[in-house]
């Protein structure tokens, strides 16, 4: 569903947003996509058991523990972070994953950067049983042909598709379905450059471009400015934003409107892409911080 942001822009420009959060309770927008491809490759291949890995209120986590539950398989998150052994009860994602049945390994941060080296899948094999394995974030090549199925006939009338970028494998499906007269524009939640990289191995076309100003200092941060924004934008529109993907989109196209990045009678589509189950975790982290918190109750 698309869903006009009603307010009066300069410049005649008209900005709507896709509701991809809205596609399923518990595993909405991306995670949706990147997940349906995988899960139909899994059940070919008879596995009984999904395997991945993620943060402490990592929406895939959460996303793949469902997925799983609900379509029948066991699933294990291999979590980074050691020291949450022992607080799963303190953290909402870790405490929905378990409830659907997902088991845990926790392992140091330097340990997870070597995660997929051969004699950690083999020893996680020899635990576990065989398994199904699902990217960090849930990008390959099948996640990109979710993804590749977010746009549909009536968004030819954009001119501009925004998403907000992870791994790369969401903009990469999307860059792909585009028509000839549309641009993707790209807002990492990362620090750095390096994913331009990452999505050309993927994608067919070179009509897009990432955006790497509005980040707000790297992957899982926010500030006050952000949070203001964030709640702000509901109270106006009724939308609620995730702060680790979507609300810094959000806050980047508005911002860049303002400085009349886009050309007169431009047509902007941006999409959602979920998350909202990280907002409690993320107010947990305010709250300790003594911080402003997210008015956006999911």
């Amino acid at each position: 569903m698309n869903q006009k942001v009603a307010k009066l822009f300069s410049n005649s420009i008209e900005l709507y947003i896709k509701r991809e959060d809205l596609l399923h309770p518990f595993v909405s927008g991306n995670k949706f996509r990147k997940l349906k491809y995988n899960i139909l490759e899994a059940k070919k291949l008879q596995e009984k058991q999904l395997l991945t890995f993620g943060g402490a209120f990592s929406n895939h986590i959460a996303a793949v523990a469902y997925a799983g539950y609900e379509n029948g398989f066991k699933t294990i998150g291999i979590i980074r972070g050691d020291e949450l052994k022992n607080q799963t009860v303190l953290n909402p994602t870790l405490t929905f994953a378990k409830q659907c049945g997902m088991e845990f390994e926790f392992v140091s941060r330097s340990d997870y950067q070597r995660k997929n080296e051969p004699e950690n899948l083999a020893k996680w094999t020899e635990k576990w049983g065989a398994f199904y394995l699902i990217p960090e974030g849930g990008t390959n090549s099948l996640a990109i042909q979710g993804c590749e199925e977010i746009l549909n006939e009536e968004d030819s009338y954009f001119d501009y598709i925004c998403c907000s970028v992870g791994t790369g494998g969401t903009i990469s499906g999307i860059i792909n379905s585009i028509l000839p007269h549309q641009k993707v524009l790209g807002f990492p939640a990362l620090k750095g450059d390096f994913l331009k990289e990452e999505i050309r191995n993927f994608v067919n076309n070179n009509a897009w471009e990432l955006n790497t100003e509005y980040h707000f200092g790297g992957y899982g941060k926010v500030n006050d400015t952000l949070v203001q924004f964030i709640n702000q934008f509901n109270v106006d529109f009724q939308i609620p934003l995730d702060p680790i993907y979507t609300g810094k989109m959000v806050y980047g196209v508005l911002d860049l409107m303002e400085k009349n990045y886009f050309p007169e009678n431009s047509k902007i589509l941006m999409i959602h892409t979920g998350g909202l189950q990280g907002i409690q975790g993320m107010n947990i982290k305010l709250k300790n911080k003594q911080l402003p918190t997210i008015d956006i109750h999911v």
